[in-house]
């Protein structure tokens, strides 16, 4: 065991310490202190820049404790204001626009909107397209504003629910088939053929 030795002497007397054989240094020294300070500097860079990417990604993407940008997050559900790109899909049970402005579906080739049970099959498909307007389901219907209906189509028949059906065509309406009307009326100063 290392005993350490302590003289002492007064003003005047001349002692010769003894020599330390066993003076040990304690800590690190060399090359070891500078790698340590270096990885601890190289710590803090990285804390600094990881930091700094941080709060730029925050800045950038419009992160607040509302949402992010124009997505904002309410009790009823998700608020998207602006103009909006979807690349995939959107799955939504309700879509709504502000009420001083309509909703506006665009796309190069189609917009297509699918309904569908409780199993994922598709149950009914609108689907608008740039020449044709097209929809696959058991049945279609147009109603009024007071939801009476002005134009029914299923697989059976069609009825159009409206008082009057005017036909405006230069060669009228064909039918290949029998009618049964109440009323065939010609306009006002024109013969009826």
């Amino acid at each position: 065991m290392v005993r350490e030795q302590y003289t002492t002497t007064t003003p005047g007397t001349s002692l010769e310490r003894p020599k330390n054989e066993y003076v040990y240094k304690i800590g690190i020294y060399g090359w070891r202190k500078r790698c340590l300070y270096l990885f601890v500097l190289l710590l803090l860079i990285i804390l600094v820049v990881n930091f700094s990417l941080t709060i730029w990604i925050l800045k950038v993407m419009w992160f607040s404790p509302t949402g992010m940008g124009h997505l904002r997050v309410t009790k009823e559900g998700l608020r998207l204001e602006g103009e909006s790109e979807f690349l995939f899909p959107l799955y939504a049970k309700e879509i709504h626009s502000r009420v001083d402005s309509s909703l506006l579906l665009q796309s190069t080739h189609n917009v297509t909107v699918n309904a569908r049970n409780s199993n994922g099959e598709v149950t009914g498909r609108l689907n608008v397209g740039p020449k044709m307007v097209e929809f696959h389901g058991q049945q279609f219907q147009i109603n009024s504003k007071d939801g009476k209906p002005l134009f029914t189509v299923d697989e059976n028949e069609v009825v159009i629910g409206t008082d009057k059906l005017r036909v405006t065509g230069p060669e009228g309406a064909l039918f290949e088939h029998s009618v049964e009307t109440p009323l065939v009326k010609a306009e006002a100063f024109k013969q009826l053929r």
